[in-house]
């Protein structure tokens, strides 16, 4: 199975109402599997215009759990205490199979 990674790029407006959104999206992660690789830190734009404020990296065991989180209904309840917290650009993309042990 391919792990399948979902990818965020936050502009947080009110901080506020983006930290309930956290504690939301942090129980829909829990109940999902999400491993967090990335949630915030500095960035560092090594080439091109891309130059998000604030990234968040998910992986999960597969497209379908990644799916689950999207659409599960504690991740809609996050969805919106968002609402007019910021912008959100999110997508989910498929890991690469792993190579075979080396005999």
């Amino acid at each position: 199975m391919t792990a399948c990674y979902l990818i965020a790029d936050v502009t947080v407006t009110d901080p506020e109402r983006m930290a309930a959104y956290r504690v939301w999206s942090t129980r829909a992660m829990a109940e999902h599997g999400a491993e967090i690789l990335v949630r915030g830190g500095a960035i560092e734009v090594l080439e091109g215009t891309w130059s998000p404020s604030r990234l968040v990296l998910l992986r999960f065991a597969s497209r379908e759990a990644a799916q689950a989180f999207y659409r599960s209904e504690t991740y809609s309840h996050a969805r919106t205490l968002r609402e007019n917290a910021g912008v959100m650009r999110m997508v989910i993309a498929d890991g690469v199979e792993p190579a075979p042990p080396a005999a």
